[in-house]
C-alpha cells in the first residue's frame, strides 16, 4: 500500500466513524426525548396514585365511622 492509499483508507475509516457517531448522537437524543417523557408520565403516576390513596383513605375514616368506630 503506498501513502496515497493509505491515506484514501484512513479518509474512508474516519468518514465512516463520522457517521457512526452522528447516528449514535441522533439516536441519543430521541432517547433523551423519551426518557425526558417517561420522566414527566412517571410523575403525573405518581400524582394519580397519591390521589387515588387519599380517596382510599377517607372512604375508610368514612366507613369506620358508619360503623361506630372513632372519629378522626
Amino acid at each position: 500500500m503506498n501513502f496515497e492509499e493509505w491515506i484514501e483508507a484512513l479518509r474512508v475509516n474516519v468518514d465512516t466513524l463520522h457517521a457512526n457517531v452522528h447516528e449514535l448522537f441522533e439516536a441519543s437524543q430521541r432517547h433523551d426525548a423519551q426518557i425526558a417523557e417517561l420522566i414527566t408520565l412517571a410523575r403525573q403516576d405518581g400524582e394519580n396514585i397519591r390521589a387515588l390513596a387519599r380517596v382510599a383513605e377517607l372512604h375508610h375514616q368514612r366507613l369506620t365511622n358508619l360503623e361506630g368506630g372513632e372519629e378522626s
